[in-house]
Order: C-alpha cells, then sequence, then structure tokens
C-alpha cells in the first residue's frame, strides 16, 4: 500500500468504530460524503486491497510497443542521427511508415537519454518603450545594407538617423559602406537642419567604440586615457551623450524605419532609373521631406531640445577626421607620402615643435586649428632629395604626372664584425696582484 491509502484504512477504520462520522471522514481525506461511502463499502468487502485502484499493475492501454520503442531509439541513433524531433515525426511516416506523434517521440527519445539536436529558449520579456516627450532629446542612428539599387549598381550601405519622439528621419546618405564618414554626414546635416541632439542612440559598432577586450598600446597605457574611435572623439567634443543598445529590438525606431525605406525607397529608386550612389542620394534628398510628412508624429511636448553649437565649434570641423601632428623646423607636418606646409600664424610665430592636430574634412580639404583660428593646408615644396630623384628617375623622362615620395633615409652603416675579445697573459700584473689577494 502506498501513503494514501495507508491514510484512508486508517480514517475508515474510525468510521467503522464509529470515533467519526462520514462527514468529518470527507473533511480529513479531502473528498466528498459520496466518495467516502464508496470507499468504506469497498474496505469493508475486500479489506486493504479495495483501496487500492484496480489498475495498479495493469498494462496501460496506450502503452507505446516496446519493439517500436527500440526501432525508433535505433533510427533516431543510426540513420537519422543529428535529426530534430519534429522533422523526425515526419521523416520516420514518410519512409519507415512508422506513425509516432511528436509528444510520443520526445518522450521516448528523453527516456533514452537522446538529447535533442536544437535547444529553444522561451523568448525574453520586451515591453514597448514610450517615446522621448521633446525633439531632439534621443537621435537613433543605424546603417543598412541592402540591395538598393536591385542589381542596376553596387550593393549600398544607406546611414541615417531617426528622432525618438516624432520618427522624422533628420538625415540620411548612401554610403559604399557604412563608415565614420557617413556618420559625419548625417550627425552634420542634422545639427545643419535642426541642432545638435542631447543623445545618440546606436548599436556597438566598432564606430563609436573601441573594444575593451583589446589591448591598448604603449603610448595609451602612459597616457592613461581610453582610446576613442573619430566618432567617439566628435560625440564627446560637441557634448553629445552616446547611449549603446543591447539588441536590434532596443532600437526598434531605426529598425522599424529600414523595413519602410526597402519597400518604398527602392520603389523610388526604380522609377527614378537610379544606377549609381550619387544619383541614389539624389533622389533621396528628393523623397526625405515626403517621408516625414507621411510618417512623423507630434512630440508629446511641442518645445524641441535641440541644442546650439557651443561657442568656438562648428560642424565641419568637428565631424571630420583628426590626426595628431608634430611640426618640423620648416614648419611642415608629415602626411602620407608627402609634406604639408603650414601657413604663417596671425601672431607671426613659428610652428615648430608644437603638437597640432590635422582636420581632414568631408569635402577632402586639410586644416588645422591653433587658438581658435583655423588654418588651410597646401603641400610643402619637395626638398633637394627627391628632386634628383625626380631628375634621376627613368633616365630622364618627363616626370611631371610622378608622384614625389617622402625623403630617402640615410643608409644603415653596418658595424664591424667583434674581433675575439684580448685576454691578458697569466704573469700580468692584473692576475698576479689577484693571485697574491686570493
Amino acid at each position: 500500500m502506498d501513503a494514501q491509502s495507508e491514510r484512508r484504512c486508517y480514517v475508515l477504520d474510525h468510521v467503522v468504530a464509529g470515533a467519526i462520522s462520514a462527514a468529518q471522514a470527507a473533511g480529513l481525506l479531502e473528498c466528498s460524503i459520496r466518495q467516502v461511502r464508496r470507499l468504506l463499502v469497498r474496505y469493508q468487502a475486500g479489506g486493504e486491497s479495495g483501496l487500492v485502484h484496480s489498475n495498479r499493475g495493469r498494462t496501460p492501454a496506450n502503452r507505446s510497443d516496446p519493439e517500436l520503442v527500440d526501432r525508433v531509439v535505433g533510427l533516431a541513433t543510426t540513420k537519422y542521427v543529428g535529426v530534430n524531433r519534429t522533422h523526425l515525426s515526419e521523416l520516420l511516416q514518410e519512409n519507415e511508415d512508422i506513425r509516432v506523434q511528436d509528444r510520443t517521440l520526445r518522450r521516448i527519445l528523453d527516456a533514452a537519454g537522446i538529447p535533442p539536436v536544437r535547444t529553444r529558449r522561451p523568448p525574453p520579456h520586451r515591453s514597448r518603450r514610450e517615446r522621448m516627450p521633446k525633439e531632439g532629446l534621443l537621435l537613433q542612428v543605424d546603417g543598412s545594407r541592402h540591395d538598393w539599387l536591385e542589381g542596376r549598381g553596387p550593393t549600398l550601405s544607406l546611414v541615417g538617423g531617426i528622432d525618438d519622439a516624432t520618427g522624422k528621419v533628420t538625415a540620411a546618405v548612401f554610403r559604399e559602406q557604412e563608415d565614420s564618414a557617413g556618420y559625419f554626414t548625417v550627425l552634420a546635416q542634422t545639427s545643419r537642419r535642426f541642432g545638435l541632439p542631447v543623445s545618440l542612440y546606436s548599436d556597438r559598432h566598432g564606430i563609436f567604440h573601441r573594444d575593451a577586450k583589446t589591448k591598448p598600446s604603449i603610448a595609451v597605457q602612459l597616457s592613461g586615457r581610453r582610446p576613442k574611435t573619430q566618432v567617439g572623439r566628435a560625440l564627446e567634443q560637441a557634448r553629445i551623450g552616446w547611449i549603446p543598445a543591447n539588441s536590434p529590438q532596443a532600437k526598434g525606431r531605426i529598425e522599424r524605419l529600414w523595413g519602410t525605406f526597402q519597400d518604398r525607397l527602392v520603389s523610388e529608386l526604380r522609377l527614378a532609373g537610379a544606377a549609381t550612389i550619387d544619383q541614389a542620394n539624389t533622389v533621396l534628398a528628393r523623397y526625405l521631406p515626403r517621408h516625414n510628412a507621411r510618417f512623423a508624429v507630434p512630440a508629446v511636448d511641442e518645445m524641441p531640445a535641440w541644442r546650439d553649437w557651443p561657442e568656438g565649434l562648428e560642424a565641419k570641423g568637428v565631424f571630420c577626421f583628426h590626426y595628431p601632428r608634430r611640426v618640423a623646423k620648416d614648419s611642415t607636418v608629415s602626411w602620407g607620402e608627402q609634406d604639408l606646409a603650414l601657413p604663417k600664424r596671425k601672431d607671426a610665430r613659428s610652428w615648430a615643435g608644437m603638437a597640432v592636430t590635422v582636420q581632414e574634412r568631408l569635402d577632402a580639404s586639410l586644416w588645422v586649428e591653433h587658438a581658435g583660428e583655423c588654418y588651410r593646408l597646401k603641400l610643402a615644396p619637395p626638398t633637394a632629395a627627391l628632386l634628383r630623384a625626380r631628375r634621376n628617375c627613368h633616365n630622364g623622362e618627363d616626370m611631371t604626372d610622378v608622384q614625389v615620395g617622402p625623403e630617402m633615409p640615410a643608409p644603415v652603416k653596418t658595424p664591424p664584425p667583434r674581433s675575439t675579445p684580448h685576454r691578458p697573459a697569466p704573469d700580468h700584473p692584473w692576475r698576479a696582484k689577484l693571485h697574491t689577494r686570493r
């Protein structure tokens, strides 16, 4: 007897003895009075065995055939190894004429210790996030790699930004790749049309931050400052906060924008016959105002939160590439295989030995900023060594189109081979003094 049958037997003994009533026994056994009376009849007729369920020990009517179970387990571990369970149920029915329900097959495989091929986790809980109350508080940016031209041209990446409060596309541009220049263009256009956003919301792309797992260089370790990317430096300089998203669903506003663009903008490009990146950008500029008029919604608070530029800063000098350089004595800085000449400062002082930052702006011009003033750079005249290289190259041929490289380094002097070291004789005075001391 199990524990439940023993408890029933103990309570029914008290009912038979008249110590408790059937109603009290029903409360103790947590069943109805009618059920107590049935149990009492069976107990008086068959004793303790009458309280045991009549199906105990019988083979269930729906029990799977052991031979069928062995065959299914054998096929799952040999012929159909690596097949998921739902697919296995279909294959067994089609190829082996074995009809097994999915739940039964799952129970058979679990009992045999065969793990599932794919483990499925329940989707995490996600809740809809409220929009920002003001326009300009949060700007979501991202890039979408897609066949926007439908085979008429190269595959392009669309880089854009959307305001979280209104769903208004502030700026977008087609690029060959999702790069820093694309995000600089989006931020520059947004700041020119609306202003600076308070925060930027994006994924954890390497364009925005450096991976913490990457080992920093010795110079970075000595500086004690965490290195920043070009976009990260520009955001810090423009006082724009950066919020990284943990999943694509977190920035669903711009992810849904790509779905709309891949439906509507692709049709606009096809109708316009765009086949190059310049033509695509032209169509995009015409389409954005109509898109915002169709899909933008009003913000909860009508007062926008776009910020003005800090004093002394401008978009052209912030949203561009910055490269640190050290000025040589002839007021030049190195730039690839060429040198750049710095113009005369307004205070007439020398540039020599100064640490400057070269700005490569989006229009490909090169500038350097000092004391709030920007100076445009130009190519420096070639040195004498470069002129001699131009004269001697190609046996005096016309070299007007030849790019002049950097000055040739001086040849490295190879040190003479080291001779056999001189060892003093055993009777040398130094050795004699050594033996005397010993």
